[in-house]
């Protein structure tokens, strides 16, 4: 056990006995196959993968990267025309800086000040940590590697965000059962151990210098066609290619990138909905199945609070959204979780 509020939780084993728990386990307030003090520990040789969803996200990432990339290299050219900065130094730093989301010192700060992430008070510790071991025990991974993080929040939430790093609501803390709350952090374990968060995180971080050109280059012909369309179509068309060929760089010489941009977000969701069913299935697998659907059903009565409507977030009626909509939410309904987790809970007798 972990001796420092910033340290991260310590991890036991699981037993022998409880290596492969029954998929259809109690939905109590108390775990089941507890870790005993002195067992053997047994974890698995791969702590992390990628998933075919973190590999479809990758993929999905790189017209992106591939537009931040011509990004990058046009303001090296620049600098080093300008003042003489290595052609190589910028693209060899904006390529490492990636690996800084894995970095244990840099993602505390990066959960203190950018997510507003704090460390669990004394008596969430004392909740969280017996949790978190029968979680990481069950799944035979590591939690030395992974740090809890409370949020500041009246809503029920938990998520997984960079390498390691997996907050909850202090809301969440309080409302959730020990066993519900063991099943979102099954749930978020699938996220890292499935390779999904690191997979986003990277392809959202080298997307953000396309992303940024892409932005001020749509503002800029946004400005430029509603001052010029007074005086002549033509002459604003013949503008906005000027703009966009003085603005991409060597950006125009993918043009294909942005319109592959525009009809992106649309599989990032449905990926973001298929990973979402796998960390169901995760927390499954680990016997969390009844827990989780506990959990869904407290956020789909309506009776707590969420950031987000419950189709949206953990579920909900798909008919009371546009077709549109709900092709971008990023969550399954209700009912498709609730369809996937059936051959994991208990038959009725």
């Amino acid at each position: 056990m972990s001796q420092h509020a910033q340290e991260p939780f310590d991890s036991g084993g699981r037993p022998p006995d409880a290596q492969s728990p029954p998929a259809g386990c109690r939905a109590t307030d108390d775990l089941e196959y507890r870790h005993t003090p002195g067992t053997r520990l047994h974890l698995a040789a791969h702590q992390r993968r990628a998933d075919a969803t973190a590999l479809g996200r990758l993929a999905l990432h790189l017209p992106g990267f591939l537009l931040s990339l011509a990004t990058v290299l046009t303001t090296a050219l620049l600098l080093d025309v300008a003042c003489g900065l290595p052609l190589w130094m910028l693209p060899t730093v904006w390529l490492v800086s990636g690996a800084l989301f894995f970095h244990s010192p840099t993602e505390d700060l990066f959960a203190r000040h950018v997510l507003q992430l704090r460390y669990p008070l004394p008596h969430e510790r004392a909740r969280l940590e017996p949790v978190w071991l029968e979680v990481a025990g069950r799944a035979g991974i590591d939690g030395h590697r992974y740090r809890i993080r409370v949020e500041e929040c009246d809503d029920l939430n938990a998520f997984a965000v960079s390498g390691h790093i997996i907050g909850i609501t202090g809301f969440a803390l309080e409302r959730l059962t020990t066993g519900q709350l063991a099943a979102v952090l099954a749930h978020e374990l699938g996220h890292h151990t499935g390779g999904h968060t690191w997979a986003a995180t990277l392809g959202h971080w080298y997307a953000l210098p396309g992303r940024a050109v892409g932005g001020a280059a749509r503002t800029l012909l946004l400005r430029t066609f509603r001052g010029a369309r007074r005086t002549s179509y033509l002459l604003t068309l013949v503008i906005m290619i000027t703009v966009t060929i003085t603005v991409g760089g060597w950006a125009t010489v993918f043009l294909f990138l942005p319109l592959c941009l525009l009809v992106l977000p649309y599989p990032m969701a449905a990926l973001s909905r298929r990973a979402e069913l796998r960390a169901d299935l995760h927390a499954a697998s680990l016997g969390f199945a009844p827990m989780l659907v506990e959990a869904l059903e407290l956020m789909e009565d309506g009776t707590v609070p969420s950031r987000a409507p419950a189709s949206a977030s953990l579920g909900g009626t798909p008919g009371r959204y546009p077709l549109l909509a709900r092709l971008l939410m990023s969550h399954p309904d209700h009912a498709t979780r609730l369809h996937h987790l059936r051959p994991y809970l208990p038959t009725p007798r």
